[in-house]
């Protein structure tokens, strides 16, 4: 997005850069798909495909409907989980929850990088090497180190940049990956292999047994990040019916990869050796052995690699983003608005990159990198379900406050009571796996249980109130007089309301444009005589 064009909301709505409905629906899958947490569900044999599909249904159809419509509300007004929450319950609540949305992804990083690391180290043709590499934590930090500050690198170039790396990372890290590994599962069975996993077992799981109850929390956030995509809405044509398709298409492709992954790792790797960090490396290497295609092993390997730098690069997009608008609006010191050539947020990224950077060195220097690992991975839990507690509670809010603002997509055709069903069972659903989610797992060895409660219970708190810190020294001057942020429906005096009106029908007006440029044949190239 320029920063020359003159300020004001409307003369800003049309953004040059268009994201088509499968690109999006592939950033979706990249920032929510993450094929490093099927090995621990495939330890739970038949009942994983309950967990996944259980979680599907109370939590990701209820975020990926209440996402589509809040989107498809605020086509022309950016900011994604600020502009839904603070349309509902005010500006600071708005800021808490795109905060913890950039704080959490912030913390997250060094986690799902090191499965990235783990990838590259199995790119040699010596199993037992490729293993002592993976756990080599100087190893884990420099690729950690690498591939982050690759991503945003890229993420500097701008949204073109990220959604042809996402796209192309998504399809061939992600998606390739898990259809050969289903492909793989099905042939080996076929030709008669040995199938570890036992497809006789229950389907339900025993829920008299506490530890199946965290579990079941927990696969809730496997779904994370299908809302993401809202700050983007924008930057698609049609938004109201193409970001639906998006969420939606996303979503099924979604759970199949989940359910069809894990069976297949089930098949060829026992229960008892499952390792969090390396099996599906291991898994693919032994598929491949059995095939007699060991060099393709290698090949997989890099993919996965390049996926993990689609998914993190969607994540370093996407947030940061909303943080600019949001800071360009007041709510952030000027020092975090800068923006480079390309319009990107440029030191938000950096301090984002310095954060990871420190985090990442922790991460390697403490004494259990097994237990850290899982301590910052449910600190990231909790701090999300909070802006997801915050946005199901805005969807039904604005349905009684905004009553006649426009629904291109809407949950229910006629009254409120599919909506309160949505609603409330994602509610109900996110504040049951963060209540969960402080229960220390007894599949892993913690250590110190007051070290586990005091980080999450201490994390928690700290990242809650610092915004509401920072809001308490915020000062008329933050506010960018570039800043195209249209203000809230709520605001009511002249101006606001005037920058409001401006802003639809540029909206309005660019849809209009883009739908006969879509229409209108291209002149004819004929030449006359």
């Amino acid at each position: 997005m320029s920063t020359n064009s003159s300020p004001g909301p409307a003369s800003k709505v049309k953004t040059a850069a268009k994201l088509g409905v499968f690109t999006l629906m592939i950033m979706n899958i990249v920032a929510v798909v993450s094929l490093r947490g099927l090995p621990a569900e495939a330890e739970y044999g038949m009942s994983s495909a309950f967990y996944y599909l259980f979680a599907a249904l109370v939590f990701l159809i209820p975020v990926s409907l209440v996402a589509a419509e809040l989107a498809a509300m605020f086509p022309y007004q950016q900011g994604g989980m600020f502009r839904w929450i603070g349309e509902a319950f005010g500006s600071k609540a708005g800021f808490l929850g795109i905060w913890l949305q950039w704080i959490e992804s912030t913390i997250w990083f060094p986690t799902v990088l090191t499965f990235g690391a783990v990838s590259l180290a199995f790119i040699g043709l010596d199993h037992v090497t490729d293993s002592h590499l993976a756990a080599n934590r100087y190893y884990t930090l420099v690729v950690v180190l690498a591939i982050y500050w690759l991503a945003t690198l890229i993420s500097m170039k701008g949204l073109g940049w990220v959604g042809k790396v996402s796209k192309v990372g998504g399809i061939v890290g992600t998606i390739i990956p898990v259809i050969l590994l289903v492909v793989f599962g099905v042939i080996y069975l076929a030709i008669g292999g040995h199938s570890e996993m036992n497809f006789h077992g229950d389907f339900f799981p025993d829920f008299t047994n506490f530890d199946n109850v965290v579990l079941a929390a927990s696969i809730f956030l496997f779904y994370a990040g299908m809302e993401m995509s809202g700050v983007h809405v924008r930057d698609i044509s049609n938004p109201a019916v193409n970001y639906p398709k998006a969420v939606f298409g996303g979503a099924l492709v979604t759970v199949l990869i989940f359910v069809l992954g894990t069976y297949a790792l089930g098949v060829i790797i026992p229960a008892k050796d499952i390792n969090l960090v390396q099996s599906l490396l291991v898994g693919f290497d032994n598929y491949c052995h059995a095939f007699h295609l060991e060099w393709l092993s290698p090949v997989i390997a890099i993919a996965l690699a390049f996926g993990v730098l689609a998914g993190v690069l969607t994540w370093v997009a996407g947030p940061s983003k909303g943080i600019l608008a949001v800071g360009q609006a007041g709510y952030l010191p000027p020092f975090f608005q800068k923006t480079n050539k390309a319009g990107v947020q440029r030191n938000i990224l950096i301090v984002q990159g310095c954060a990871v950077t420190v985090l990442s060195l922790l991460f390697v220097v403490m004494p259990t990198v097994q237990s850290f690992y899982q301590i910052l991975s449910q600190l990231t839990v909790l701090l999300y379900l909070i802006a997801y507690l915050l946005m199901f509670m805005s969807v039904i809010k604005l349905r009684y406050s905004m009553k006649g603002a426009k629904r291109p997509f809407r949950i229910g055709a006629r009254g409120n009571g599919l909506l309160w069903i949505v609603a409330g069972t994602g509610f109900l659903g996110s504040l049951l796996a963060f209540v969960l989610s402080f229960f220390p797992p007894s599949q892993i060895s913690m250590g110190s249980d007051s070290v586990w409660y005091g980080v999450l219970f201490g994390g928690v708190i700290l990242f809650t109130v610092l915004p509401f810190v920072i809001l308490k020294f915020r000062k008329p001057s933050w506010v960018n007089p570039k800043s195209n942020f249209v203000p809230f429906h709520w605001q009511t005096d002249p101006r606001s309301q005037q920058l409001l009106k401006e802003a639809a029908e540029q909206f309005e007006a660019s849809q209009k444009a883009d739908c006969d440029a879509a229409v209108t044949p291209p002149p004819s190239s004929q030449s006359g005589s």
